[in-house]
């Protein structure tokens, strides 16, 4: 992929980085934990053959600038608002993998107007939804583990785009804090209008039946859909088979498995 295709913008205060790659109906891409768009590997060329990919790197991730600012959903989620709002889109079709996944999300929930459609990878409504061994792990996590993550190809990957390599211990320290935060958003899942796809692994952090749960809360699965269709609704549940939290974002098959559904809502988004 080339990277002379790298941008940044002002929002609310903060730069953020973001490349665009293709043409098309808008697809903003948010990335997880410690990553940049980058994360997706080969599936951002591929969601990108027919669709203006805008991947944004998020608050102190990749070629955003660390701030002095606390990490939160919330806040990140104020952010690709922005962002959308300063490229000029209408609506957009939103997908986001982890922790990119929770920013997508709270975006849907805080800018329902903004989002078209949504897609999330490997994505928890409630804090208690990963696997217990993975709240433990984010539980750990802290600035002592700056030197140890930066044995690990996510500083491999930042090395490549960061504006400034010695931020590594900010963004560690920022990630760290906001990923002990407790948050459950089940109640507001029955307010999101816009079509919802739910993507996961067979092997993932978040348990298949998390996602089940999720699923229930949209809507989905509730019935038998009938030979008419009349008892589906407009969400979509895919479990991947054989894949893991750490390899479901560059697998192509996720992109086989959104594209279909990425496509039914395409000549709905268009630039303001």
């Amino acid at each position: 992929m080339p990277m002379n295709d790298s941008r940044r913008a002002s929002v609310n205060g903060i730069e953020l980085g973001y490349r665009v790659l293709g043409e098309g109906a808008p697809l903003v891409l948010l990335h997880g934990g410690f990553g940049s768009v980058e994360m997706f590997g080969p599936n951002v060329e591929l969601l990108a053959a027919e669709r203006q990919v805008v991947g944004v790197d998020l608050q102190s991730h990749g070629r955003s600038p660390a701030v002095d600012r606390p990490m939160r959903f919330e806040t990140m989620a104020d952010d690709v608002a922005a962002l959308i709002r300063h490229l000029g889109f209408e609506r957009v079709a939103v997908m986001g993998f982890s922790l990119g996944g929770g920013v997508g999300l709270r975006t849907a929930i805080q800018h329902p107007d903004l989002v078209e459609r949504l897609v999330l990878v490997s994505t928890v409504f409630k804090r208690e939804g990963w696997y217990p061994e993975m709240r433990a792990g984010m539980d750990a996590m802290g600035p002592e583990s700056t030197a140890f993550l930066m044995q690990s190809p996510m500083y491999k990957a930042y090395q490549q785009v960061a504006p400034r390599v010695e931020d590594w211990p900010i963004l560690v320290e920022q990630l760290s804090e906001s990923l002990k935060v407790d948050y459950d958003w089940s109640s507001d899942m029955p307010g999101l209008t816009m079509p919802v796809m739910l993507v996961i692994g067979d092997a993932d952090g978040i348990p298949p039946s998390h996602a089940v749960e999720f699923f229930g809360l949209l809507g989905g699965g509730q019935r038998d859909a009938g030979w008419d269709h009349s008892g589906m609704t407009h969400h979509r549940l895919a479990i991947l088979p054989g894949v893991t939290h750490y390899d479901i974002n560059v697998q192509p098959a996720l992109s086989v498995a959104v594209i279909p559904f990425l496509d039914a809502g395409r000549g709905q988004l268009s630039p303001a």
